[in-house]
């Protein structure tokens, strides 16, 4: 029996791709130009074989932009194998957390981050779970999304004692396909202070009978959503995929 796990520890086995992996945590959506440089002793050819088995491993993700092709860490898969050896014998966390402020002589412009996952359902059930309540109370943090899915509406998640954790605009929607939303954060005075986030959610069929989920989020770097949403997406996507595949959501710490 193969274990679905098995490509993600043996990408992460090399400390060469442990390297490319480090530098795109700490910049996201880096070219093959600038990777290449990390690793001066190995060739562009080495580097490119490197990233070939890291996006095999659905460690990353690539994105052509004009001519140049983008890498994206895709920390999913990082994040079930904590759910799967870790997570499960961690004992809650208790007290507050503070972040540290960045502070910069000028703004920086917001960063795509870009999650990507393979899902064992059909599209139009990955879709439905994107937009139905009745399904985002059991991966998305226990909120309840709401909106009728046309572009200008309203978007809000609440809580179940009816607070608001989240609202925003619908921008665009391809219904059944992809919808992109200005996502204000509303948890936290600090989070709420910095607006809304750029999100979109695009479902897609795979060639092997699945369904290619991927959430695109900007993100200024430094930010209080930077720091939480990279936790935050890879357990919400994470926690899709085993709800859909397996009816159970993710325990949360």
């Amino acid at each position: 029996m193969t274990d679905p796990m098995a490509p993600v520890f043996r990408a992460l086995a090399d400390p060469g791709r442990r390297v490319l992996l480090d530098r795109l945590f700490e910049r996201d959506g880096q070219t093959l130009g600038e990777l290449c440089g990390y690793l001066p002793e190995m060739t562009r050819f080495g580097v490119m074989k490197h990233l070939d088995v890291l996006e095999e491993a659905n460690l990353l993700t690539t994105v052509k932009v004009g001519r140049e092709k983008r890498h994206f860490l895709n920390p999913v898969p990082i994040r079930l194998v904590h759910d799967r050896w870790i997570g499960k014998f961690a004992e809650p966390v208790v007290g507050a957390m503070s972040n540290l402020k960045h502070h910069l002589e000028q703004p920086m412009d917001p960063i795509d981050h870009v999650y990507t996952m393979f899902i064992k359902a059909p599209p139009e059930r990955v879709w439905r779970a994107i937009t139905d309540g009745d399904d985002t109370v059991r991966y998305y943090y226990g909120t309840r999304v709401a909106s009728d899915w046309a572009t200008g509406s309203a978007i809000r998640y609440t809580y179940p004692d009816g607070s608001v954790a989240a609202d925003g605009e619908i921008l665009s929607v391809e219904p059944g396909r992809s919808v992109t939303m200005a996502f204000h954060p509303r948890w936290s005075p600090e989070i709420d202070a910095e607006g809304p986030v750029r999100m979109t959610w695009a479902v897609e069929a795979a060639d092997d009978g699945t369904t290619r989920l991927t959430v695109t989020s900007a993100l200024v770097p430094g930010s209080h959503a930077d720091a939480e949403f990279r936790t935050g997406n890879a357990y919400i996507v994470s926690g899709l995929k085993t709800f859909l595949e397996t009816g159970e959501p993710l325990a949360v710490a």
